[in-house]
């Protein structure tokens, strides 16, 4: 396959999926005959296996990904690199904290030309082999390069992503081959105090999207001292439905009562906890915040901790890399994960 095959196979995955948010698309009549109704199918039997995984996440995750896989924006995207015809075996351990968390690491690989080799999380073992099989009803030269695997072996290179715990694993047993190897990161907000209340409700889609369980969820704010909560509590409220779920307000209630018997000072509204703390991992339910007197000095400490951050939300660019509010979880293809290229690394194979 050449990279213009590739590309166009990838593409028409999009407009299938795109579909689904817009109308039927009659022009994939043979597609859709085999793969619509299945859609929905594959959608539910995913959330019955996951209880995260809510048909709306799901669909989120799904739309986000139909807006990328174009032919311009996958063009823009690997215009950059030159692909070695060299193809290699590429193990890929794919996380699944939220819907098709792996995908980017999927479409890297084969679209640079190399032979996939997918282990699924068991969380997450549904939709991204669904997605897969449709791939390759598209362009069936694909049925070659792809494979899934209970325990990946004999490989060229490895993509792994996981806990800061996993990671020592995978640098055990994968370590001596060419290798890209994620660990925990958290995302954080700086707030000025001057932010408008939509500014505020976007930082909501950040932060309670996929129920805060991606990496990209904002789990961390600075706010500026004596910062009154009010205004942000009030712009965040349409996102209580977090507490409908069972899973979340387990945690929600749990965290609420380990912090009440330990007599320890929080903010809550019924749904999210706000609680003090120079930690960067939040747990689920709780995002920490920290007060700051001075942007300069933040920025430095942005700068030295940068390995811990995976992105940072703010207004007007406040800091160097910061992301508009509301667009977290709406990363472009070249936003790499752990800032690391995966595209180059593939295509110095």
């Amino acid at each position: 396959m050449t990279i213009d095959n590739r590309v166009e196979a990838f593409a028409k995955l999009g407009t299938f999926l795109k579909q689904f948010f817009t109308e039927k698309n009659d022009d994939l009549r043979i597609l859709n005959n085999k793969f619509y109704d299945d859609f929905f199918i594959n959608i539910k039997k995913a959330e019955v296996y996951n209880r995260w995984f809510v048909k709306d996440h799901v669909l989120q995750s799904v739309e986000a990904w139909s807006n990328l896989l174009t032919t311009p924006t996958l063009s823009k995207w690997i215009n950059a690199y030159s692909f070695s015809k060299n193809c290699k075996k590429i193990g890929v351990v794919q996380a699944g904290n939220i819907p098709l968390v792996g995908f980017h690491d999927f479409l890297s690989v084969l679209i640079s030309g190399h032979h996939f080799v997918g282990k699924t999380s068991s969380k997450d073992n549904i939709l991204p082999k669904f997605l897969a099989n449709i791939l390759i009803e598209i362009e069936p030269r694909f049925n070659d390069y792809i494979s899934w695997e209970e325990r990946i072996k004999d490989v060229d290179a490895i993509i792994a992503t996981g806990s800061d715990n996993s990671a020592r694993y995978f640098e055990y047993y994968f370590g001596k081959k060419p290798n890209i190897i994620r660990k925990n990161r958290s995302s954080w907000a700086i707030l000025t105090g001057k932010e408008s209340s939509e500014d505020l409700y976007n930082l909501g889609k950040d932060i309670f999207s996929y129920y805060g369980l991606g990496c990209r969820n904002i789990s961390k704010l600075f706010v500026p001292d004596n910062y009154n909560f009010k205004l942000f509590f009030e712009a965040i409220e349409p996102f209580s439905y977090v507490y409908n779920n069972n899973k979340y307000a387990n945690n929600y209630d749990y965290n609420q009562s380990v912090y009440l018997m330990n007599l320890l000072k929080f903010l809550q509204n019924g749904f999210v906890i706000l609680k003090e703390d120079i930690g960067h991992h939040s747990p689920l339910s709780v995002i920490f915040y920290e007060n700051y007197s001075n942007i300069e000095t933040l920025r430095n400490r942005i700068k030295n901790q940068n390995n811990d951050i995976q992105c940072i939300a703010c207004k007007d660019q406040l800091i160097e890399g910061g992301i508009p509010f509301g667009m977290a979880q709406e990363p472009e293809l070249w936003d790499y994960a752990d800032q690391i290229d995966s595209l180059k690394f593939l295509s110095k194979l």
